[in-house]
């Protein structure tokens, strides 16, 4: 909800109004990208080369790549898939991030020539939101957003239900999602909306809550043994 806060007396309470109600964010993620490439060392043997999409990412995802034995290389959000190549990564991360995810058409296009290089890819967040897109699911505002270290989420593959790190007011709509594509994979136990995605066209799954949490809760940092397990798969080198 769009407010206003100013030392200066509203004499014209429909002007005010109108303004509130015409502000919108713009190039949300263009603005908290970072500007150049930089990288995270591996604090133990160097297994694996990770490269990071910042869309406004969280520095824990780093760490949690890290002490497992990941070198991470953080680029901006409108990195090409030609310049991911040449990085020769054995994975692929998307970030979190804010605003609308369909606003982002750019970074749409861009991961759709991203899985054609068949990289293993892990999304959080909004990176799981782009890559929905990407493959042809939609988008929707939730009428009440999922916030707070509290969120009930149900893994399929586990049969079981832990406790997520949400803050995000849009989801991807289930029934949107080709089943020749990828099948949800986590749905939220409370309004049984998408939580995650295993995609099927490519070595690739996402989820819409924060594996990475800090401080907490840190129940699905399994997330990130079962992407370096995909890679060890895949053996894209």
């Amino acid at each position: 909800m769009n407010g206003m806060i100013t030392t200066n007396e509203i004499t014209d309470k429909a002007a005010a109004l109108e303004k509130i109600n015409a502000f919108k964010i713009k190039d949300a993620v263009k603005n908290v990208s970072c500007k150049e490439c930089f990288s995270y060392k591996s604090t133990i043997e160097e297994k694996y080369e990770i490269v990071l999409f910042d869309y406004g990412h969280k520095r824990n995802i780093m760490r949690e790549l890290s002490k497992r034995g990941c070198n991470v290389t953080v680029v901006p959000y409108d990195t090409t898939a030609v310049q991911i190549q040449a990085l020769n990564p054995d994975g692929i991360m998307l970030s979190n991030g804010p605003g609308d995810p369909a606003e982002n058409v750019e970074v749409i296009k861009n991961l759709k020539d991203i899985l054609k290089l068949n990289i293993p890819i892990f999304g959080i967040c909004l990176g799981h939101q782009l890559l929905a897109l990407a493959n042809g699911a939609k988008t929707t505002k939730l009428k009440y957003g999922h916030r707070g270290a509290n969120q009930p989420v149900i893994d399929y593959a586990l049969d079981r239900t832990f406790i997520t790190s949400q803050n995000h007011g849009y989801a991807v709509m289930s029934q949107t999602i080709d089943e020749s594509v990828g099948e949800v994979s986590h749905i939220n136990a409370n309004d049984k909306s998408c939580e995650g995605i295993l995609y099927k066209n490519a070595p690739a799954s996402t989820v819409q809550f924060h594996p990475e949490a800090k401080g907490g809760p840190q129940d699905t940092s399994y997330l990130f043994d079962r992407f370096l397990s995909m890679i060890d798969k895949e053996g894209t080198k």
